[in-house]
This record gives structure tokens, sequence and C-alpha cells, in this order.
């Protein structure tokens, strides 16, 4: 399959669909969760049910992901989106042009993104399982099959887990924002309509 570039001007940008009604359901759930799981976590109450059933949601989303990875269509399979470094580097020089990409799903920068994501959220929702602060109340449902220091540590593990999480949101929003004002580029509407303007090769 020959990569892509930005700059390429192959075809003319036409609108279909690209993102199916599963996957656009399931990035506005798991944003909406971690976003919560994520506020309960710093601000929620001392027995923080929420915050684990919240947790609970976001593994069963990220489960449904890595299915989906692999069996979904075209556009939101992991083999359909995870491009070579050449082809991220040729997408970086072109960047900052003032135009849209018209990218047919994930870009090569987008795709690092959401592996990245979904790395760092798996890895909280496993610290969050098997953490043990000893005050008997928030204990992990899987810290008795872990030795205890290890349930110890992921305490701290998970309160790391939260800062990344933010630091990758923030940056996600970021991005938005850049493709929004810079690039003239809408990356929200499609995700919720499913319908976006791809340059057809």
């Amino acid at each position: 399959m020959p990569e892509r570039s930005e700059a390429s001007n192959h075809g003319t940008p036409r609108e279909r669909v690209i993102w199916d009604p599963l996957l656009r359901v399931f990035h506005w759930l798991l944003a909406g969760f971690v976003i919560a799981a994520w506020l309960l976590g710093k601000y929620g109450p001392n027995v923080m049910t929420w915050h684990f059933w919240c947790g609970y949601v976001v593994t069963g989303l990220l489960l449904f992901r890595l299915v989906w990875g692999f069996v979904g269509p075209p556009e939101a399979r992991f083999s359909h989106f995870l491009r070579r470094p050449s082809a991220i580097a040729g997408y970086c020089r072109h960047l900052f042009l003032r135009q849209p990409s018209h990218w047919p799903g994930h870009n090569p920068l987008g795709a690092l993104s959401v592996i990245a994501m979904l790395a760092a959220l798996a890895a909280q929702v496993s610290t969050g399982l098997i953490s043990d602060p000893e005050d008997y109340i928030n204990v992990g449902p899987l810290a008795s099959y872990v030795g205890s220091e290890m349930a110890t540590n992921a305490v701290d593990w998970h309160e790391l887990g939260a800062n990344i999480v933010l630091i990758l949101v923030l940056l996600h929003v970021a991005v938005i924002l850049f493709y929004r004002f810079w690039k003239r580029e809408d990356l929200v509407t499609p995700m919720i309509t499913g319908r976006k303007e791809v340059r057809e090769e």
C-alpha cells in the first residue's frame, strides 16, 4: 500500500462516512467516563464506589476497542492507521500548512495519539484493579492476587497514571483546536455524524 502525503493533490475532497456508529459511541462514552473517573479520583468521596464503577466501564470500553481494532470497519482497524516511521515523518513535514489534511481516518500522528491514550488507560485501569492504599476501604478488587508490595506501589503508579492521562487529554484537545483554527479542519463534527471530507486517491 503506497504511503500517502498530506500535500498530495490527487483526487478531490468528498464527503463520506468514516467513523461507524459503534466507534463514535465508544469515543464519547470513553471521554465521559474517563473524565468522571479522574474527577472522582481527585475530588471524590472517601469511599470511591463511583470511581470504581467508572473504571469498570472504561475497562469494558477498552476491551471493545481492542476487538474493534481487528474486526471493525477498515478505518477503525489498527492495520489501517498504523504507519511506518517514514510516513509519520512525511506527514510532519506538511503539518503546519494552513490547509485541511482530508485524511481518510486517523492521520499518522493521530494514530500514535490513539495508541498512547489506549495504552495509558489500559495501564491506569490495571493499576487501579490491584491498588491497595491499606485503608481497608478503597482496595482494588484484584489486589489480593498480587503481592502486598506491588499492591501498595500500584497506588503511586495509579496516581502517576492519572497525571499522564490528564496530559494526553489536554494534548488531544489542543490538537483539535490547532486543526480547527490553524488548518481549518473540524475533527469534532465527524466524530458525531461519522461523515468527513476526505481526499480520494
